[in-house]
């Protein structure tokens, strides 16, 4: 049940419906009223995607128009697709050695500080990189052939882990991946406006932690909560599982096991998180940035129902949990308008393109996806190359009137359309409706009697 009332209801229709425009530099809680905030699908929504109701009403809109065809499955989760294993070992790994194996060179260790541009009126060149490399400055001079793509912001920037005995830092020191994008912002307007989303990290900040199990013990509270046996090697949890009333609105998840390839048997790694950074816990009368992984530990396993008595001694010796703070990682969610982000390829390039979830696409698309990042680069590629090839375009659930309706009837919790006016006028209307293909669409979405 998504326990939206009708005003809720309309509250969140008038955004689906609203321009773009409407909403940009608006916050959700500038457009939403508190019936919504109250709602179970205020609940599933914020807490699958991260979204705080001071986030951007713009970005919420495109999420609702993006994932129409899943509001039926909000409640549930069973639309959520699993790799085997984590995402690192699944994704990245083969695509690293894939570059590798036809010729592509990667260098660490190397901070880029700068990138110098021509600009002119009708042309804009990059000519120059920047970086140091174990102290010492360096960096490599471009010509109108040479392509170069920027990773602009960073939503991992600064992150800080600690372990079960030592709480994450918040780091809010220097930041070199926001502070290039600043430098290169200074050049040209065109280039956005990187401090609409770096500069705000009490908004943007996030606490998550990575809980293994070492204790015989543990796993059959989860099992209990889960329905599954967490160790019959299929997903378990199937997506998150919240605990509503936490003073933390804590999360945790655990996926196929062994998450990790060379993870030992008996093991189960379970991923833990919280919306409310900066309230004391239920158990733990802190909030989660000052706690250690133990102390984290501790809350987890009081709200999985492991007796009180118990919780200490099962957090000291039953698991080991790493703590992490990420200041920006929700950065992208701040509100904005058009410019602020750059467009993948600025008018004028020659030679250089922005990519990440902080530049622009042309495609209909919404942040913190995988194929807002394959999307974005795939544009800046095809245009700088003059490839003639579309990019995949998004899943067009928000343009089909059937998906629509059904997600309506989701929005509704099942209840049928109130036709208002005296029955006289109801009944011509359906009358009228039955003869047309809208009442067979209505009829077929169960928002009106067959």
């Amino acid at each position: 049940m998504l326990t939206l009332n009708d005003k809720a209801q309309k509250d969140l229709l008038r955004m689906f419906f609203s321009t773009r425009e409407e909403m940009e530099n608006k916050r959700i809680n500038e457009v939403m009223g508190e019936d919504f905030f109250k709602s179970n699908f205020w609940l599933f929504w914020r807490t699958t995607f991260a979204f705080q109701e001071w986030h951007s009403a713009l970005e919420l809109k495109l999420y609702l128009h993006r994932f129409t065809h899943w509001i039926s499955s909000l409640a549930d989760f069973s639309n959520l697709k699993f790799t085997k294993y984590n995402q690192y070992e699944s994704f990245v790994l083969p695509l690293v050695k894939w570059l590798k194996d036809h010729g592509v060179t990667f260098r660490y260790g190397i901070k880029v500080t700068d990138v110098d541009f021509d600009i002119r009126a009708d042309r804009k060149q990059a000519t120059r990189i920047q970086w140091t490399e174990n102290g010492a400055e360096g960096g490599v001079d471009l010509g109108p052939d040479d392509l170069v793509f920027i990773t602009i912001g960073s939503l991992v920037e600064n992150t800080d882990n600690g372990d079960h005995h030592t709480p994450a830092k918040l780091n809010e020191g220097p930041a070199p991946a926001w502070d290039l994008w600043r430098r290169i912002a200074a050049k040209d307007p065109a280039f956005g406006r990187p401090d609409v989303f770096g500069a705000h990290i009490p908004e943007s900040k996030w606490h998550s932690a990575t809980i293994t199990t070492l204790d015989k013990r543990i796993p059959k509270y989860i099992e209990k909560i889960a329905k599954r046996d967490p160790f019959k090697g299929k997903v378990t949890t199937g997506g998150i599982v919240t605990v509503k009333d936490s003073s933390w609105l804590c999360s945790w998840t655990v996926n196929r096991q062994p998450h990790f390839k060379n993870q030992p048997k008996g093991q189960i790694v379970c991923w833990f998180y919280s919306l409310f950074v900066d309230k004391p816990g239920d158990y733990v009368k802190k909030t989660m940035q000052e706690c250690t992984g133990e102390e984290i530990t501790q809350e987890w396993l009081y709200h999985l129902g492991v007796p009180i008595e118990e919780i200490q001694e099962l957090a000291a010796t039953g698991a080991k949990t790493v703590p992490t703070t990420m200041p920006y990682v929700t950065a992208f969610f701040m509100p904005r308008q058009a410019g602020d982000r750059p467009n993948a390829v600025p008018a004028g390039s020659v030679n250089f393109a922005f990519i990440g979830q902080f530049a622009e696409s042309k495609e209909r698309d919404c942040i913190f996806t995988t194929e807002y990042s394959v999307r974005v680069s795939m544009e800046a590629v095809y245009t700088l190359l003059n490839v003639d090839r579309g990019v995949p375009e998004v899943f067009n659930s928000t343009y089909d009137v059937r998906t629509q309706l059904s997600a309506l009837r989701y929005l509704r919790d099942g209840k049928e359309l109130d036709i208002p006016g005296p029955d006289l006028l109801r009944k011509l209307l359906m009358k009228k409706l039955d003869s047309t293909e809208i009442g067979e669409l209505l009829k077929e979405a169960h928002l009106i009697s067959a």
